[in-house]
């Protein structure tokens, strides 16, 4: 499995907007899908995007349709979620899980459990 480093958490006024950078370090010929998840203090982890690595293919769950994105660049072995019109609930912990694709990306990326590989994640806070 592979070891995904985040950057990019940041202090940011509401409104705003943030990028990331999950970066992945070696070969990509495998079917990865790499997520961009948070975890709420109290709340279950929860997916905001995913992306396969290979192809490209993205999904986002209903609930952050046109707020969150995620691209690839294969050059750099790196994945780029990126978020804006970030309110104050959005503070919380961010995190790039990586698993060989083994189910239809939409369930991956809703079930926190197909992902075995969690790096430290980044802390974004939303505050005036």
């Amino acid at each position: 499995q592979i070891q995904v480093v985040e950057s990019g958490g940041d202090w940011v006024q509401p409104g705003g907007s943030l990028r990331f950078s999950c970066a992945a370090p070696g070969d990509n010929s495998e079917w990865y899908t790499i997520g961009w998840f948070r975890q709420a203090p109290g709340k279950e982890r929860e997916g905001v995007s995913c992306i396969i690595i290979t192809d490209g293919s993205t999904y986002y769950p209903d609930s952050v349709k046109g707020w969150s994105t995620i691209s690839r660049d294969t050059a750099q072995n790196t994945v780029y979620p990126q978020m804006s019109t970030l309110k104050p609930k959005d503070t919380t912990h961010y995190y790039c899980p990586t698993e060989i694709l083994t189910s239809p990306l939409q369930f991956m990326c809703q079930v926190r459990q197909y992902f075995a590989s969690w790096g430290r994640g980044t802390q974004v806070t939303v505050t005036p």
